[in-house]
């Protein structure tokens, strides 16, 4: 993880410096993205092993850990104008059902919240924000799907409410190559600190007392 004081002078790119009070936040990590029969399932499932990976380093050290997944009423009445524009979320309707299921590699734990919300941000309409100001959440670490819809939206709202995104690169995914690489380049250069999984787990073992 790259802690050192920025030396470009593009003026993009500097270093946001990780806190002592993360939280880990599972973006969508549903079945419609895996799943064959679904009109958002990505190319590959990778970024499943390695969120999990991270979550697991999350829970050995006691450090929180939150999903989000997507879901409509009926109809998709509180969907608004993003289910008209994105129309594969119209087999969200109605609850979700089958394709709205976390994935079982990322399953939440019992004690673990599970944020219901229907915009790409897990903040926006969501008690993401005030439940993390009340735990004296200071960094999120970002993993789940996609890299530049919803992990970008919850990117650029965590900073926005004062916390410091790091976006696991390899436990992120996207459609295709193309909005995954220039959604991590831009991330790194104006929201988020982009890190490898090894550096994630790294951050999320140290020895912080107790919480």
């Amino acid at each position: 993880m790259n802690t050192a004081p920025d030396s470009s002078d593009d003026g993009f790119g500097g270093a946001l410096l990780p806190g002592p009070r993360p939280a880990v936040l599972v973006i969508d990590l549903m079945r419609a993205y895996f799943d064959p029969a679904s009109p958002l399932c990505l190319p590959s499932a990778d970024c499943l092993q390695s969120a999990g990976r991270v979550i697991a380093a999350a829970r050995d050290h006691r450090v929180p850990v939150l999903h989000t997944r997507v879901a409509y009423g009926p109809g998709g009445v509180d969907g608004g104008l993003f289910v008209r524009k994105v129309t594969a979320l119209r087999q969200l309707f109605g609850g979700g059902g089958a394709m709205g299921e976390l994935m079982p590699q990322v399953s939440p734990a019992e004690d673990e919240l599970v944020l219901v919300k229907q915009y790409a941000s897990a903040f926006f309409g969501t008690s993401l924000a005030s439940t993390l100001r009340a735990q004296r959440i200071d960094t999120v670490v970002l993993v789940g799907v996609s890299t530049s819809g919803c992990v970008r939206a919850s990117a650029v709202d965590a900073m926005q409410h004062g916390l410091v995104p790091l976006v696991v690169s390899e436990a992120v995914a996207d459609r295709a190559t193309g909005p995954h690489e220039a959604s991590l380049a831009d991330l790194q250069a104006k929201y988020a600190e982009v890190i490898s999984e090894a550096s994630a787990v790294a951050y999320l073992s140290e020895e912080r007392g107790q919480p």
